[in-house]
């Protein structure tokens, strides 16, 4: 299903959370290759494949003027994902999860003129080229995980035959210099 006519990067949880769901016959199927450069094991990657991948978004401002977007992470049958706690602002941050293990990672709203991977830039509606993209960018924390590697994205939104979808560009780059470049498409549902 396709996102709200009003739902724009500005605000990605729109009117109330957003709840989207993988799309995965619209969405890259490499998956499970990235995964596995990111040192996923083998039953987690499965999972991932295979279930349904389900984000809550909760997109907002703090007092300070802030940008947040902090997304739960679900798969089939209520299996915790992992959360992401985006703050707009390009300060790297450390996290670990159940999933990636050590990262580190940074995000902020960007204009495509500033990207120099047409990748990352290209497809995206005209609201969000105005607005600016959503950049995530997350490495591998090597001396804690043992493993390289680098997860560049875009988020916002994009004409997917003809419906406005919550889509992500990944441009990622495995251990072994492997680039992979993957669109992550999403359904909208109502929570």
């Amino acid at each position: 299903m396709a996102v709200p006519a009003d739902l724009t990067v500005l605000d990605i949880s729109g009117k109330s959370l957003t709840c989207c769901v993988q799309n995965k016959t619209l969405s890259d199927q490499r998956t499970d290759e990235i995964l596995q450069l990111q040192g996923v094991g083998w039953l987690k990657r499965k999972a991932i494949v295979y279930g349904t991948v389900t984000l809550i978004i909760k997109h907002y401002k703090d007092d300070d003027g802030v940008e947040h977007i902090d997304i739960e992470q679900t798969l089939t049958g209520g299996i915790p994902g992992t959360s992401e706690r985006r703050t707009l602002w390009w300060k790297e941050r450390e996290n670990e999860d159940h999933v990636f293990g050590a990262v580190k990672g940074k995000s902020r709203r960007v204009k495509p003129e500033e990207l120099d991977i047409p990748f990352l830039t290209a497809d995206w509606t005209p609201d969000t080229l105005e607005h600016g993209l959503i950049q995530s960018y997350v490495e591998s924390d090597t001396p804690k995980s043992g493993t390289t590697w680098i997860a560049n994205q875009t988020w916002g939104i994009e004409d997917i035959n003809g419906e406005r979808r919550y889509v992500r560009h990944v441009k990622f780059t495995g251990p072994g210099g492997e680039d992979i470049e993957a669109k992550l498409v999403y359904d909208y549902r109502m929570p």
